[in-house]
């Protein structure tokens, strides 16, 4: 581990700085930022006025070769996932965004050229991503832990695993996938977590977790039933699920053309009426403070796409506690253990070595389990009674129109729909009847009074 003191970070492609939320309570300082949308740089600005936004990543590993900035004990980052996300094309590297990923390596290895120099250790590397950038086709991956590591060529896999560890001759990496939606929230939002650093470094060590018990049902957790109907400072509410799906950065804009307008994960019942969520749930969804996305120039629209694209705080918070807390971040790579059982490794060179983590739970030696599942030890559950709020303006309520696009796109295209769901969407689209009927009736009225003024002429 780092002989010297975890103390500052940098954070690239920082959004609205769900980092910063994350280990506001732990020792560490922001050092500086590194984001260029505009409205997320408004956030940063008006929640961190002290902490300088350096705008384009690009100039990153200048500025720090020149000591232009400092060079901070950690790097932290998620670059831009469009290019490995299902709702993208998924050209990986083979997009501008895509090739982000290797100038955060860029910026690592400038940032470790000038800790080195002055005689400090490399810095840790801390990064998050859709799980998508694992089956990339371009090998983003590969060449993102190749690097990092201080590979010589790029390491392959057919498939890269959910879990796993590469050591290399520059660095240590390992990384795990982990679902919010057992860190307290009910939100399903699975993401891929690497954390890296020197060789004095076991990251495998953070990541991974000793489980006393020997149980192999953990990694599949099955999330409590609730109720799905209560009442709210004296509303009432109803949820189609205990939980939401992934909350996407387009939902401001593309709401009902995906999954979760046929399970009714992202959409509310309130006092009978269907809703879409509303900025401030989104935020609660993320485990954000309440309207730390809300400021003048907040657009509904920016705030859902700010808050999309950011990162699950729980999640974030309990890696932070175990990278800055020395009990945890000191202990014995798990490496060991996994000599213990002769558990297989690839040998890459003579001094690199990858182990493929994807079985999940792994039985050790001494009788307990190495656990790399989607699901932490101290696993947890959110509810949704928590989530909602009675602010929802009027036009994120579903119109009898939009109700029934609903269900008649499900019917032509044979779609499975959540069948309390398809109830209320039912019966808010046959308003349109009771609609139509008024308005033809006000129709004929006129029409009526037309032509008895006519006559009267």
């Amino acid at each position: 581990m780092l002989n010297n003191p975890i103390k500052t970070v940098g954070s690239v492609c920082s959004g609205i700085e769900a980092a910063s939320v994350a280990w506001s309570s732990l020792d560490v300082n922001f050092q500086w930022f590194s984001e260029i949308s505009e409205f997320p740089s408004t956030i940063l600005s008006s929640n961190y006025p002290n902490i300088e936004n350096l705008g384009d990543m690009l100039n990153i590993p200048h500025l720090i070769r020149e000591k232009k900035i400092a060079s901070p004990d950690v790097i932290c980052g998620g670059t831009p996932c469009q290019s490995f996300s299902l709702a993208g094309f998924k050209n990986g590297l083979e997009d501008c965004r895509g090739n982000l990923t290797l100038t955060f390596v860029d910026i690592v290895n400038a940032n470790d050229e000038v800790r080195l120099k002055e005689g400090l250790e490399r810095c840790l590397v801390f990064w998050e991503n859709v799980e998508g950038v694992l089956t990339d086709k371009t090998n983003a991956f590969g060449s993102l832990v190749s690097s990092l590591a201080g590979l010589d060529e790029v390491f392959e896999q057919k498939k890269w695993p959910k879990a796993g560890i590469l050591e290399g001759p520059k660095r240590n990496v390992a990384w795990r996938v982990l679902d919010s939606k057992y860190f307290g929230l009910p939100h399903q939002r699975k993401r891929l977590y690497l954390l890296a650093g020197g060789k004095d470094f076991n990251p495998s060590s953070v990541l991974f977790e000793d489980c006393i018990s020997d149980s192999e049902v953990l990694g599949t957790v099955a999330f409590p039933e609730q109720k799905l109907t209560f009442s709210k400072n004296n509303v009432d509410y109803e949820v189609f699920r205990n939980y939401t799906d992934c909350l996407y950065s387009a939902y401001g804009t593309k709401w009902n053309g995906n999954a979760a307008a046929y399970n009714g994960s992202l959409f509310i019942v309130q006092d009978s009426r269907i809703r879409r969520l509303t900025p401030l749930e989104c935020e609660r969804l993320m485990g954000l403070p309440d309207n730390y996305t809300l400021s003048q120039k907040a657009s509904r629209t920016g705030r859902y796409q700010a808050v999309g694209n950011s990162w699950a705080v729980p999640v974030v918070k309990w890696i932070g506690e175990r990278i800055f807390d020395s009990s945890i971040n000191k202990r014995p790579s798990p490496i060991s253990k996994l000599k213990d059982i002769s558990y297989p490794k690839e040998v890459i060179t003579e001094s690199s070595f990858f182990y493929n983590l994807a079985k999940g739970m792994i039985r050790l030696k001494e009788g307990g389990v190495l656990n790399c599942t989607e699901v932490p030890n101290d696993y947890c559950f959110g509810h949704m009674y928590d989530i909602v709020s009675s602010d929802a303006p009027k036009n994120l309520y579903l119109s009898p129109t939009a109700c029934a696009g609903i269900v008649r796109r499900k019917t032509e295209r044979g779609l499975k729909m959540n069948p309390r769901l398809e109830e209320v969407l039912s019966r808010t689209a046959n308003e349109i009847s009771a609609e139509e009927i008024e308005k033809r009736s006000r129709v004929q009225k006129r029409g009526r009074f037309s032509e008895d003024k006519k006559s009267l002429s």
